[in-house]
């Protein structure tokens, strides 16, 4: 039996033509949505999300491509596009009720949840982004052997065809391998949420690929004609980033600062799945942000 988020209901919401989403959803009060990273599901959420519960709408949705939710096939290179996924996250939110949200999410999800603040700021009212730069910056900042640490991006940049080949060959490996170097607490994913990640990113790589593909192509496109019209995001912002001290090896504060005017930049000293590896930490930031 696949995993699930104890005291959370689960519902197929469609959200665009031919795409319906998998989300968790329990609580009331007002809303948050919390959107997952690569190469998990919405199951990453499972504590912060059960804590917030407790006096907020919580909504834990699979992105589109990933885990339960629909995967539809690349078209035009639009469909994975993070204004795509954004859409769909507003939609989500607006058929169970809510017109106004706070958004946090990691990883991929942060990627999702910034394009959406972008697109949509009369929707949302807070957003986090855990342990991510803006697209558009992440490429900025990457040169040289450092850049190593992202051959994945590099890999699932190129043309249809060859990486979907060469990770479905051996998937559980490559999506595996993630798993084990960006965790520093391995207990903080267990035996049986590990083997449910892994099923679904065995189920999805052709569209966790063409995830990857637009943020080399139209994401970048998106972010670049944001920055040129001068567009900055309108509500109080949160991120928060592991701890690497002058070993990051540039001011990723000042970056997200460029685009967050209100913005509140934390470091937590764990592993980059942090809502699994400290969330009480996590839990705390999202609740200080609420109120802000």
């Amino acid at each position: 039996m696949t995993p699930a988020i104890a005291g959370f209901d689960y519902r197929r919401v469609p959200v665009a033509d031919g795409v319906a989403l998998n989300a968790a959803v329990a609580g009331s009060g007002t809303p948050i949505v919390l959107l997952h990273g690569f190469p998990q599901t919405h199951l990453m959420w499972r504590h912060v999300a059960a804590d917030l519960a407790a006096d907020h709408t919580v909504i834990c949705p699979d992105l589109r491509g990933y885990g339960a939710s629909d995967k539809p096939a690349e078209t035009d290179g639009t469909t994975y596009a993070k204004r795509t996924m954004a859409a769909d996250v507003v939609a989500l939110a607006r058929a169970l009720g809510h017109e106004r949200f706070a958004l946090a999410g990691h990883d991929r999800g942060a990627l999702v949840a910034f394009r959406a603040a972008l697109d949509h700021p009369e929707a949302i009212t807070h957003l986090a982004c855990l342990d991510v730069l803006p697209t558009l910056d992440m490429w900025d900042v990457m040169h040289g052997t450092s850049a190593a640490v992202g051959f994945h991006l590099y890999l699932m940049a190129q043309p249809p065809g060859l990486p979907e080949k060469l990770i479905a060959a051996g998937s559980d490996a490559f999506f595996g391998h993630f798993l084990d170097i960006w965790a520093t607490d391995p207990r903080a994913i267990p035996a049986e949420v590990r083997a449910a990640y892994l099923a679904a990113c065995r189920d999805a790589v052709p569209s966790i690929v063409a995830d990857y593909r637009a943020s080399a192509g139209i994401d970048v496109i998106h972010d670049q004609a944001d920055r040129d019209a001068g567009h900055r995001l309108r509500m109080p912002v949160t991120v928060v980033q592991q701890d690497w001290g002058a070993a990051l090896g540039f001011d990723a504060a000042a970056r997200w600062r460029a685009w967050a005017p209100d913005l509140r930049h934390d470091t937590v000293t764990c592993g980059h799945f942090m809502a699994e590896e400290a969330p009480a930490d996590i839990t705390k930031v999202l609740r200080d942000l609420l109120l802000r």
